[in-house]
């Protein structure tokens, strides 16, 4: 199975690289596939992005990864091993 992990995106760095939160760890992802600022130029600091494997997949809106983070926890209940993807491991 995949599962795309939402994370909103806290800084840019160089390159395609960014630092995205995920339920209060920051980790690094790579844009290249979405690009490090939108349609109209903006930069894409504060956005939501789908991450899978370091990679953001696609940008989301708030709503939608709410919800998906949300029902991550919700699964992270009955199936610890979900901690893995959400939670730092200090947390765990």
């Amino acid at each position: 199975m995949c599962i795309g992990i939402p994370g909103q995106i806290c800084e840019i760095g160089p390159g395609n690289s960014a630092l995205i939160e995920v339920s209060g760890a920051k980790r690094d992802v790579d844009l290249t596939l979405v690009g490090t600022h939108d349609e109209n130029g903006h930069s894409r600091v504060g956005q939501w992005v789908l991450v899978h494997v370091g990679f953001a997949m696609s940008v989301i809106d708030e709503q939608e990864a709410r919800e998906t983070l949300e029902a991550l926890h919700n699964m992270y209940e009955v199936e610890p091993d979900v901690g893995v993807l959400l939670y730092p491991e200090d947390h765990r």
